[in-house]
């Protein structure tokens, strides 16, 4: 199957450069952030930050949302969160944030640490629902847990409870 591009927020400069070395939005997630700094004319950490975001949505079914919320917690490759659990990431992200998050999420962040496990794995994160609810029902969700919900704290965008469409 043919990789969908990431969609990344790059400027019109920084499109330029990467047109001019012939390379690819698919290609940012494989390249060394020091040899995307120098390409794109732009600081280490906004290579890092653009190669997380393109490395995340490489993973099948995983959206620009959910790349720029892991990056947003300091991730940058799926390497740092192979050693992580589904669960334990959304329990931190949500204490982070300081509200509690649609269950897709923790699926997909599943779905994130098995593919950084599994590279070569077809599976998206509609197939960790499943756990999840058997992990949930089985441990629940921690007394620590925010009590108020994602869609009290984003603008019009997520005023709704996602209907697991497309990528999250």
């Amino acid at each position: 199957m043919k990789q969908t591009p990431p969609k990344l927020p790059l400027t019109p400069e920084e499109r330029a450069h990467l047109k001019s070395f012939k390379a690819k939005l698919n290609d940012i997630a494989a390249l060394d952030a020091a040899q995307l700094s120098q390409m794109l004319e732009i600081t280490r950490e906004r290579a890092h930050m653009l190669k997380g975001l393109a490395m995340f949505q490489s993973v099948p079914s995983i959206g620009p949302k959910v790349a720029a919320r892991v990056v947003d917690m300091g991730y940058y490759s799926l390497d740092e969160i192979k050693d992580l659990d589904g669960a334990d990431f959304i329990d931190r992200m949500e204490a982070h944030l300081g509200y509690w998050e649609d269950p897709c999420l923790e699926d997909a962040l599943r779905c994130l640490v098995h593919h950084a496990n599994h590279p070569d794995s077809k599976r998206e994160w509609p197939d960790f629902t499943d756990e999840r609810k058997k992990y949930r029902e089985q441990f629940g969700y921690p007394a620590s847990r925010p009590a108020s919900a994602w869609y009290e704290h984003r603008g019009s965008e997520a005023s709704q409870p996602s209907k697991g469409e497309g990528n999250i």
